[in-house]
């Protein structure tokens, strides 16, 4: 007999052999909801079988977990079918990602319009309910079962020591190659549909091969698929590529680049005001503002472990002229210049893949006490990632971006409160932005991993800092063991959007790496040397990436205080011209963006080609509002408000502005 532990408490006695599925029958009844299982902690099918004491949780289709293993048992299905109907294809990878799966597959390109035969196929397979089954195989065993398939054997070369086995998953008399766990049989993956197919390298290698990706979704319930689809609709909408470029705020050019942001007038005044309204709190919480260049030596990014173990993420380092002249004279190969920069006999310079090294040398480049700490350094600093042609997605990933990017040297005992100041910052950009609905992830060491550096007895306090910091949000938070930092704790903010998507903005690092690597010290009141603490903060994160999410939270209807053109004024005629200048130099003089149209088109064409822009208010002037002074307005959802008068309504629009209120008021619905 065994004793069962279960998540209330109770402790069951079994006889040895029983399986995860009968006990949670057992605990739940049959309608538990549950596709696999937590043994101790760890993830299997409900058909694992125990044989000693431990806990059992059942693990529930529309949890975290559970939606990860629909994604990565609906790939084995889309698979399944796809190998029916193209016999010759053959299947690669197909793992679950953030918002549903994809499967690669080495065949003849395929349409858009031929993934409705699959998905029909698929449907087929999931009503024939095949039991999916775990089998244990030695290496001899899986490179019979895969000798037909070479992208299976280079994965088992890579992934098994010799001799070892491994594990494939069947579902009729198909198979892959898999570690589990998964769904117990295809009937729990009805509620799939396949959305998009395109080209994707072996490996993500663009010399290797070229595959067809499928992508697809899987929800646990109809009524789950079909609220996802409807998300999936509004966030077409809401692309901020189209968005951007209707509303004019950025261009990418070929000519310049894949991956770098071209801000035009319009979308520079939401990055200026974004820039503006941190910066007044950077100024209250006692930061010091720091410009650094754009590329440093190599030997920094040497030192601070940057290069070249991240090299495949940064661009490539530059080196001087006649240097590399005289190297290319000498018969020099592309491949002994990278290692003799790997090992540091040559210098070079690199465009900067962030931010922290040259702040670290900032505060270096003088004697500091315990009496400057914290210090507190910001920068709105510019870098530069290399990011993959297929990876890049308009401002939300980019290969320049611009950081929010500050940096705090504080003392071990000062922590815990300025871990609460970076918090606090994100919750007022959050706060302002009405983004409200937002978790918070606690990221700690794994005690079974030696990857993490520095003394364990400050990682406890850090550690604690970031509990407590994050306690006090009053949100929902969670740690995660084994996200932290290898030199320290995290605490990153992952924003839900209106149609419920979500996005990771906003993180606060502690850092105990930088300033041992930098051999960073400040005189302590005892007279000694001691060392400082890094911490790493960015509320916005990237530039970039926050503005190309917010495009796409406000649908381009931007808070007045953050729209490009608050007020398009709009003339019915020729005549009203010289009033329409007069509005606009009185809302000019208030610091109110302003444009103005005093020509002669009719004014329903002018109200529709305005409209796309997204003004917070059209202003209307006709002969009425000429000769008492006044203004009427119209709001972007077309309602209207007559003769107001013109002080008033500079006030109002003054006030709504400096309130920073989440959306125009100024106009009210009609009763």
């Amino acid at each position: 007999m065994i004793h069962v532990t279960l998540p209330d408490g109770t402790v069951n006695e079994y006889a040895a052999g029983i399986t995860c599925a009968e006990v949670i029958t057992d605990a739940l009844g049959k309608k538990h909801g549950c596709l696999a299982a937590k043994v101790n902690g760890d993830e299997y099918d409900m058909s694992h079988v125990l044989d000693m004491n431990c806990s059992v949780e059942g693990i529930r289709s529309d949890s975290e977990e559970g939606i990860h293993i629909l994604r990565h048992s609906a790939a084995h299905l889309l698979a399944q079918a796809v190998m029916e109907l193209y016999p010759g294809a053959l299947p690669t990878i197909g793992p679950a990602i953030d918002r549903g799966f994809y499967y690669d597959f080495a065949m003849e390109p395929i349409a858009e319009s031929d993934l409705k035969t699959i998905e029909k196929k698929m449907k087929e397979l999931a009503r024939r309910n095949f039991t999916v089954e775990r089998v244990e195989l030695s290496e001899e065993d899986l490179r019979e079962h895969f000798v037909d398939n070479p992208y299976k054997i280079e994965i088992i070369d890579d992934k098994l020591e010799d001799g070892d086995g491994s594990t494939i998953y069947k579902q009729g008399e198909w198979y892959d190659l898999c570690l589990g766990p998964h769904v117990p049989n295809t009937s729990r993956l009805m509620f799939t549909k396949l959305t998009s197919v395109s080209p994707a390298y072996w490996r993500g290698d663009q010399d290797r091969e070229q595959l067809v990706r499928i992508y697809g979704l899987v929800e646990p319930t109809k009524d789950a698929l079909r609220e996802t689809l409807h998300r999936m609709e509004e966030a077409k909408k809401r692309d901020h590529r189209k968005l951007g470029k209707d509303l004019q705020l950025f261009h990418i050019d070929e000519e310049v680049g894949q991956g770098l942001i071209l801000w035009t007038p319009r979308g520079a005044v939401i990055r200026q005001e974004l820039q503006d309204f941190i910066s007044h709190h950077l100024r209250r919480q006692g930061y010091k503002q720091v410009f650094t260049p754009h590329i440093g030596k190599l030997d920094l990014y040497r030192k601070s472990g940057h290069f070249p173990y991240y090299q495949e993420s940064q661009y490539p380092p530059l080196v001087e002229r006649d240097l590399m002249k005289k190297l290319a004279d000498e018969g020099c190969t592309c491949g002994e210049l990278s290692n003799l920069m790997k090992t540091g006999e040559i210098e070079g310079y690199m465009l900067k893949p962030m931010n922290c090294p040259h702040h670290i040398k900032i505060y270096a480049s003088q004697s500091r006490s315990y009496r400057n700490l914290p210090l507190r350094l910001a920068e709105f600093g510019t870098v530069y990632r290399w990011e993959q042609s297929g990876e890049i997605s308009g401002m939300t990933r980019v290969r320049g971006f611009t950081q929010d990017d500050a940096h705090l040297f504080v003392t071990e005992d000062q922590i815990a409160e300025e871990v609460l100041g970076c918090i606090e910052l994100v919750q007022i950009i959050f706060d302002k932005l009405g983004m409200t609905d937002y978790r918070v992830r606690v990221g700690l060491r794994d005690p079974d991993s030696d990857k993490y550096v520095g003394d364990p007895a400050r990682w406890d306090k850090a550690e604690e800092a970031c509990r407590a910091a994050a306690a006090s949000l009053g949100v929902p938070w969670a740690e995660e063991e084994g996200e932290a930092a290898f030199y320290g704790p995290k605490i990153d903010f992952v924003v839900k959007d209106v149609i419920g998507r979500e996005w990771q903005l906003g993180t606060v690092q502690v850092d105990y790496n930088l300033p041992e690597r930098f051999d960073l010290t400040y005189m302590g009141s005892d007279g000694e040397h001691h060392r400082p603490v890094m911490i790493h903060r960015a509320p916005f994160g990237s530039m970039e990436r926050f503005c190309g999410v917010l495009i796409e939270h406000f649908a381009g209807k931007f808070p007045t205080w953050l729209t490009p053109t608050q007020c398009h004024i709009i003339t019915l005629g020729e005549r009203h011209e010289a009033y329409a200048t007069k509005v606009a130099h009185a809302l000019r003089e208030h610091d109110i963006r302003v444009e103005v149209d005093a020509t002669d088109a009719h004014i329903k064409k002018k109200i529709k080609t305005y409209r796309k822009l997204q003004p917070a208010y059209m202003v209307i002037l006709g002969d009425g509002e000429m000769e008492t002074n006044t203004v009427s307005l119209r709001a972007r959802n077309g309602d209207q408000v007559a003769d107001l008068p013109l002080d008033e309504f500079i006030k109002l629009l003054r006030h709504e502005i400096d309130e920073k209120t989440s959306q125009p008021s100024l106009v009210a619905p009609p009763e």
